[in-house]
């Protein structure tokens, strides 16, 4: 099988390294075998060759096809459930565990950044944007929660203080992260691919696994060869068409679009983000944007459940981007794309073991992009036999949606219409 094409996004257009890998056609052996070249892979995959492990790692497609590749490039702290939801329902300690991983994620991905001396245009500072007072309060409360938790660097903007970060009337105030900030996803996944290479690691593309078998020693197979390891991660996250039907039960994929506009002048780029950071809204069905490393706005939202592709993601987005910033009307849409997250019914994490040698980490609800590099320390640290933060994720419970596959779909999508109604009316 050839390695397909990523999908025709700005990303795609502006990769820094467009080599394809060979396809695996042997049988082969490696201390780890990983399944799914995106961030949870390649952070796992990093963090076990540095410490000396042979690792090999299959993708079906290419490296960065699925979300890792086409995401808003946003580093957002925590987890899509916070804090405090997790004290509420399973307590204080697996609270008090988890505050102290929800911020390390982001730390692990400017490391690589740093050490492997990846170019993938970061910058620093995200902005949570309130658009009601309602949602003014509850930053006001998040500060305080990832404050009571260690974390440093949240400065909190009123109506007036707002407008010198974005150029848009939406908003009622925020709340900067310092520590957050923004990045061009694909050259992230493309540079820590580099570095696992450069350490003695292997990926084969256009070589998705048919079967796992558990084992003293695991066996992954593929249409043409096999990878025999120690031990396994499966990381295929939205995309593991059909390899683990009673892991891909747990969760559900949904897609978000993206569009990026023509490059902006850099007066326009001065009005709409000052100070360069990106933004979320706080919005159930929220809107988030960033400008690019070349002064195009990346402007991504909405939710279409059970992966669905809408068939004109414009229509989607760019009113949305236009009640935020109408200055933008008649800007040229060079690209829109959309991609696939996995949303678990407790908008929880997923970890958890198959037999004794199978690990799997999946179900980010969307805040994949940091919890993914925190799940690469965890799980590669379990495999090495420090597997006392693992256990913290996988003893989460881990439930599938009321009435299987036929009813998830429209069940989540009448919870999204209510929350979306209530954005919709502040209340």
């Amino acid at each position: 099988m050839q390695p397909v094409s990523h999908t025709n996004s700005y990303y795609a257009a502006s990769a820094n390294d467009t080599r394809q890998r060979p396809t695996l056609t042997e049988d082969v052996s490696a201390d780890i075998c990983i399944i799914g070249a995106g961030y949870t892979g390649m952070s796992t995959a990093i963090h076990l060759a540095e410490a000396g492990y042979r690792v090999i790692v299959l993708e079906a497609s290419r490296i960065g096809f699925g979300a890792s590749g086409r995401n808003g490039g946003q580093i957002v702290n925590s987890y899509s459930r916070d804090i405090d939801f997790i004290e509420k329902h399973y307590g204080d300690h697996v609270g008090a565990e988890m505050g102290r991983m929800a911020f390390e994620g982001g730390r692990i991905l400017r490391r690589f950044v740093k050490d492997y001396n990846i170019q993938c245009d970061l910058k620093q500072g995200g902005l949570f944007a309130a658009c009601n007072r309602r949602q003014f309060d509850e930053l006001q409360e998040k500060k305080a929660l990832w404050e009571s938790h260690g974390h440093e660097g949240l400065e909190l903007l009123d109506d007036r203080q707002i407008k010198r970060h974005v150029g848009s009337d939406r908003y009622n105030g925020g709340l900067l992260d310092h520590t957050g900030g923004h990045f061009h996803p694909l050259n992230l996944v493309l540079g820590e691919a580099a570095a696992l290479e450069s350490m003695g690691g292997v990926i084969y593309e256009g070589s998705p696994a048919v079967s796992v078998d558990e084992g003293t020693k695991a066996v992954v197979k593929t249409e043409h060869g096999s990878v025999t390891a120690d031990y396994v991660l499966v990381a295929g996250n939205a995309y593991l068409n059909g390899l683990l039907p009673k892991l891909e039960a747990k969760a559900m994929p949904c897609g978000t679009q993206v569009i990026t506009t023509e490059p902006l002048s850099p007066e326009v780029q001065k009005r709409l983000l000052p100070q360069d950071n990106c933004v979320e809204d706080c919005n159930y069905l929220l809107d988030y944007y960033r400008l690019s490393g070349d002064g195009r706005l990346i402007y991504g939202g909405g939710v279409t459940y059970g992966a669905r592709e809408p068939s004109k993601i414009e229509s989607l987005i760019v009113p949305n981007m236009l009640k935020t910033f109408p200055e933008l009307k008649g800007t040229r849409v060079d690209y829109a794309w959309t991609g696939n997250f996995l949303l678990t019914l407790m908008r929880l994490p997923q970890f958890g073991r198959i037999g004794r040698n199978i690990y799997y980490a999946q179900g980010y609800s969307g805040h994949g992009v940091t919890c993914s590099h925190l799940a690469g320390k965890v799980i590669s640290d379990a495999m090495r036999g420090q597997a006392e933060r693992f256990d913290v994720f996988s003893n989460l419970p881990q439930y599938s949606f009321p009435g299987g596959r036929l009813f998830r779909i429209p069940f989540t999508a009448m919870g999204a219409w209510y929350y979306n109604l209530r954005d919709q009316l502040g209340v």
